[in-house]
């Protein structure tokens, strides 16, 4: 009686091919370190500019107070008479600052340039990516692809020379003229002066903030899955339902990611503001056209005459304003995160998962 012996796979044992891709297999130390350091930078970059901000603001805003964010006034002293000192801290006679104005003419312009620029440009990536047709659409995106790259000076120059002096000779007049006396509309009347001010700087904000916006929101858009929007339109939703219901809630988190970028773009605008606002300091918009001042074009502005104060005190209050300006755009983004938070918890558009 012969008995065969039937061999057992053990599972204890690895393959034979797992066992040679392991041999074969190699860690490199250094890509982890580089991508750590690559990963720590920025970082370490955000922390030393706070840093040094508020290191060099410290005695402004020992000095300044808390009236610094309730004050009018901008006034950098007599830097021809002797300093003085103030609770230890040297400062020219007569110094004293307000960020008010400041920071109402920054959040205005910036407001009225999200709010051309968000309807405009989620209007635009919809028709490049829904309506024309593909040769026009790709020339579309070009074309707005290279709004990004223009330079801010090439705006302000533009917006001081064509689109300001344009605007308040045959569109302001009107709006002034005919705006109703009723609550509300009483900021859109009064003189409309010779372009530069809050509704300019405004709308140059806006052609700026535009191609940010709708770029982002045109890629967005592209990711969509066709079944998803071809089941709403099987259901008896039209163009515009599917829109509303499906496509925008989509994306909807993206998008508003692609707004914070707009307002922050907007926040920090330099130049541009700074040649078609008018820079007027101390004074906040009385109405639409009023010229004003914001905190980036504040900084650029006086730095150079801030350099002249020998105690250095207004470069130190100029760096407290710099500090402010940064903590309002950290600000809108965290409000921005939990925005998305909020909108992703809210519930799931028809089709998503699939």
């Amino acid at each position: 009686m012969s008995s065969t012996v039937v061999p057992t796979e053990r599972h204890d044992q690895p393959d034979a091919n797992l066992r040679h891709r392991k041999k074969g297999s190699r860690s490199y130390p250094g890509i982890n370190i580089v991508s750590a350091i690559a990963a720590i930078i920025p970082v370490l970059a955000l922390l030393a500019i706070i840093a040094v901000l508020l290191s060099e603001s410290l005695p402004a805003i020992k000095l300044n107070g808390i009236s610094f964010f309730t004050k009018f006034a901008w006034r950098p002293g007599g830097t021809y008479s002797l300093p003085i000192k103030t609770d230890g801290i040297l400062h020219p006679v007569g110094s004293s600052f307000g960020i008010w104005p400041l920071l109402a003419g920054t959040l205005e312009s910036s407001g009225i340039a999200l709010l051309i620029a968000i309807p405009v440009s989620i209007g635009a990536a919809l028709a490049v990516v829904k309506k024309l047709p593909k040769g026009l659409s790709n020339g579309v995106g070009f074309f707005l692809e290279i709004l990004t790259g223009i330079p801010s000076v090439v705006y302000g120059l533009w917006g001081v020379m064509t689109l300001g002096p344009t605007l308040s000779r045959d569109v302001f007049p009107f709006i002034a003229n005919h705006a109703p006396s009723v609550f509300g509309f009483n900021f859109l009347k009064g003189n409309v002066g010779h372009g530069e001010g809050l509704i300019t700087s405004g709308i140059i904000l806006a052609i700026m903030v535009i191609p940010i916006i709708s770029a982002t929101t045109r890629d967005l858009l592209r990711q969509v899955p066709t079944v998803t929007e071809e089941g709403g339109t099987a259901i008896g939703m039209t163009d515009w339902e599917t829109t509303k219901k499906i496509t925008l809630p989509w994306v909807s988190k993206g998008v508003v990611g692609a707004c914070i970028l707009g307002l922050a773009r907007a926040l920090g605008e330099t130049m541009a503001v700074a040649m078609v606002s008018g820079s007027v300091l101390g004074t906040i918009p009385s109405n639409l056209y009023s010229t004003f001042t914001t905190i980036a074009a504040t900084i650029v502005s006086q730095l150079d005459s801030a350099l002249t104060d020998g105690t250095g005190f207004y470069v130190k209050t100029l760096a407290e304003t710099a500090l402010v300006l940064m903590l309002i755009t950290l600000l809108a983004n965290i409000a921005a995160r939990l925005l998305v938070k909020r909108v992703a918890s809210a519930g799931l558009p028809v089709g998503r998962g699939v």
